[in-house]
């Protein structure tokens, strides 16, 4: 099993910077492509935000998202980050981290998946 505990998140208002981190205990961290998913309030799907490769050279984003957030990881520290700046209240939501063998934008695709940490943007 592969635990995956989020943390950053909190409240911030529009076009300002939050940084998510998600951190891995139990298996080989660099076994795995990581990926962000949100749920805004009141829905049930979860959307895709961006993934990053085993390696952390290969990564891919939400049309959404692209330009203003940044997926990096670090596997010596078995962390993935998730940088975004220039926040807009579409960005709220609570914020998964999840791990699988493919680089997808699929939540099916995904094997393991923290809590969630809740962000909220306020205009």
């Amino acid at each position: 099993q592969l635990q995956l505990v989020e943390s950053g998140g909190g409240m911030v208002q529009a076009g300002g910077s939050l940084r998510l981190s998600c951190a891995a205990s139990g298996r080989t961290f660099s076994w795995y492509n990581m990926g962000w998913f949100r749920q805004a309030p009141g829905r049930k799907e979860r959307e895709f935000v961006a993934v990053v490769s085993r390696s952390g050279a290969n990564t891919y984003y939400a049309d959404s998202v692209k330009g203003r957030f940044t997926i990096s990881r670090d596997n010596a520290k078995n962390t993935v980050y998730l940088q975004m700046n220039s926040l807009k209240p579409e960005d709220t939501g609570v914020y998964y981290c999840a791990a699988g063998g493919r680089m997808s934008d699929s939540d099916s695709d995904y094997n393991y998946w923290g809590q969630g940490t809740q962000v909220a943007v306020s205009s």
